[in-house]
């Protein structure tokens, strides 16, 4: 085994969670709130010394989301209520995304969610914001 080979196993066991493709809603929620930080700390600093990190765990949250997540593809609206059912939720707990009367034209397919609303949805059900558009 070469050098390199030989480091890799001896830190593998500790990294391993943080470079290998989520399998599980639990792995994906971890992975994601990983990236988060990331750009938190990142921003758009290219130069930033953990900028490669960033693009390596946002390709393999790409890949868990390209398997399982864009399977799910289904209307925003459709999803959001499935979310509200699953989260045991009703109209008036999405107040954070608009009035009762707002989230009413929404889920009726009267109006379209902006991109704050699909921030503030993604966060709150942690899934990724292609879901809702």
């Amino acid at each position: 085994m070469n050098r390199q080979l030989e480091k890799i196993v001896k830190v593998w066991p500790d990294i391993q969670p943080i470079f290998s493709v989520p399998h599980n809603e639990k792995s994906y929620n971890k992975i994601v709130s990983l990236l988060d930080s990331l750009i938190d700390e990142i921003g758009n600093d290219e130069k930033h010394p953990l900028a490669s990190l960033m693009e390596t765990i946002g390709s393999l949250i790409e890949t868990y989301e390209s398997q399982y997540v864009n399977q799910m593809k289904s209307d925003p609206v459709d999803i959001l209520k499935y979310l509200i059912t699953e989260h045991g939720l009703k109209q008036s707990d999405l107040s954070d995304i608009g009035s009762q009367g707002v989230v009413s034209e929404i889920l009726s397919g009267k109006r379209q969610l902006n991109i704050r609303q699909i921030k503030t949805l993604s966060k709150r059900f942690s899934v990724s914001p292609a879901v809702f558009i």
